[in-house]
């Protein structure tokens, strides 16, 4: 007897699900580590259903094929719970019969592995940078260091564009000309690697409309991945100092990095990153002299 290819569909659905959540450990998908030993390889469909916001009796009829018409929004969900690439994804609709249409970009989620470590570094700067340069996470000293990104809206939460239109960041840097001027050739060379980016395109927009320095270097097509280097910092309360800052490539999640920024031993720098560190939690402190 033969077997069409759409009856055979919901098998194929669920042996790929199946397969594809033993590749995700729950550490992976920042879920906590659990003490005892795991009879499931990778995600429980418990979890799974967890992530995606969705019920596990919906996930375990889906895998098992006993549901039809899942939405697109509830595969998306899935998708992302499993983290799936883009052809992964496009297998997926079409083992369940769904168009494959242009996608708009995911919101980034940091691992609370990642916030933990940013915690933990109480005396060094830290953001996470997404693909687009968004600070999606901080510790309180890159908070006192910049400004408070919790207070910032999500859609203008963007270093580049922080730099250029927020004045309280922008007025951080002494030699603001050129930690612009690198940020600019940073985010050239992240449209060049992805020029249909919906939010790539929205910020180089918006920084063309509003900023005529941004324009021009904007214009003069410099790419660069600068990944190291030092700059000088006024800070109106810790006062004037040089910091170190390194970008880290995050192992476990594409396109996102640690900026960190450091000071060298007994220096002026250092001290004055412990004071911002001490002052973090204060309501006012003055300037420190050294």
């Amino acid at each position: 007897m033969q077997v069409s290819s759409s009856s055979a569909r919901p098998t194929e659905l669920g042996a790929f699900l199946r397969a594809r959540r033993a590749e995700v450990s729950p550490e992976q998908a920042g879920l906590p580590a659990m003490r005892r030993s795991r009879r499931v390889q990778g995600l429980r469909r418990e979890e799974v259903a967890q992530l995606a916001m969705i019920s596990a009796d919906y996930y375990t009829r889906l895998e098992q094929g006993r549901l039809t018409g899942a939405s697109t929004s509830v595969l998306d969900a899935i998708a992302d719970a499993l983290r799936l690439g883009d052809d992964q994804r496009r297998y997926l609709y079409t083992l369940t019969n769904k168009k494959v249409t242009p996608r708009a970009t995911r919101a980034e989620r940091v691992r609370p592995q990642t916030q933990l470590l940013l915690d933990n570094l109480v005396n060094t700067p830290a953001i996470v940078l997404g693909r687009c340069l968004d600070v999606l996470a901080w510790n309180s000293l890159a908070a006192a260091l910049f400004i408070d990104f919790g207070q910032i809206p999500r859609r203008d939460r963007n270093f580049v564009r922080l730099l250029f239109l927020d004045s309280e960041v922008r007025g951080r840097y002494a030699d603001w000309p050129s930690i612009a001027r690198t940020c600019v050739a940073f985010l050239r060379m992240a449209v060049a690697e992805r020029p249909a980016d919906p939010r790539l395109i929205e910020v180089a927009g918006d920084l063309s409309v509003h900023d005529a320095d941004f324009r021009t270097w904007w214009a003069e097509r410099n790419v660069d991945y600068q990944t190291f280097g030092t700059k000088s910092l006024q800070h109106p309360v810790a006062g004037a100092f040089t910091l170190d800052w390194q970008l880290l490539r995050s192992a476990y999640d594409d396109g996102q990095a640690i900026l960190a920024m450091t000071a060298p031993s007994g220096t002026r720098s250092q001290e004055a990153l412990r004071f911002l560190s001490a002052w973090t939690g204060q309501s006012s402190a003055s300037p420190i002299t050294m």
